[in-house]
């Protein structure tokens, strides 16, 4: 740990925080709220943070299990299978540049404004950085794992699970850890549009209240959150692909 640790990047840091706290000591405006002050909305108010985060973290982990567990799979037949992946290309190419706002109107009207249409809106968002990096990984194969695994004649469902999931392991990891990020972000948005609870529903009762340091605060607790879940994500990663040379590498 501290062999990686990155001491000019926390020094920088704080700095950052030192200068945030003497420009709203100089500013002196309820409308730009000092760090000491964003730190104690946040101690104030950290048991509804608490839920609130809660409900996001729970509607994100959903629709991000489901897109992993849809889009893993599929890539890699999209991508072995060349015939399917060529006639599904144009319709992932027509639906991946829609920005998922845009889709929330789309759930609204057939799920609702609970649970379903947010955990759906993390789910359209989630879905594509896992499966485009899967078909690409799964193409970019060397051609001397196909031949390996027509003489040793396993099936093609053999060949996806023990040869191209393996192989193309390195990309897609890149994008399940992108997905994820993207999965916090979208539950807080949605919650933002359609919620009554959730950090993004938080933001919004604070925003109209002008409630600025409470503002803040969640979003400080957002951003702390998201720098656990990519310091884990990492960590797993790390472990998972401790074979691979990309890993080897930088020990």
């Amino acid at each position: 740990m501290t062999r990686h640790l990155n001491l000019p990047g926390l020094l920088f840091l704080v700095a950052l925080a030192i200068a945030w706290q003497v420009a709203a000591t100089i500013v002196a405006s309820p409308t730009f709220p000092g760090l000491l002050a964003v730190v104690g909305a946040l101690s104030t108010d950290r048991g509804t943070l608490l839920l609130e985060l809660g409900h996001t973290l729970l509607r994100a982990a959903s629709g991000f299990a489901i897109a992993l567990a849809i889009m893993l799979p599929l890539g890699i037949l999209l991508g072995r299978v060349r015939a399917l992946g060529d006639l599904v290309e144009p319709v992932i190419e027509l639906v991946r540049p829609l920005p998922p706002v845009a889709v929330v109107p789309v759930s609204m009207i057939f799920l609702g404004i609970g649970d379903a249409a947010k955990i759906a809106v993390v789910v359209y968002g989630a879905s594509f950085p896992i499966l485009i990096n899967t078909i690409d990984a799964v193409r970019s194969l060397d051609p001397m794992l196909s031949h390996v695994t027509r003489s040793l004649r396993l099936t093609r469902l053999e060949r996806m699970r023990l040869v191209d999931l393996p192989a193309a392991l390195p990309r897609i990891v890149s994008g399940i850890r992108l997905s994820i990020a993207l999965s916090l972000l979208l539950a807080v948005v949605a919650e933002m549009l359609l919620s009554t609870d959730g950090l993004g529903a938080f933001l919004m009762r604070a925003q109209e209240s002008f409630r600025i340091a409470q503002v803040l605060a969640a979003l400080l607790l957002i951003a702390l959150v998201a720098l656990l879940i990519n310091l884990c994500t990492h960590a797993i990663e790390r472990r998972a692909l401790a074979w691979h040379q990309s890993i080897r590498a930088v020990r």
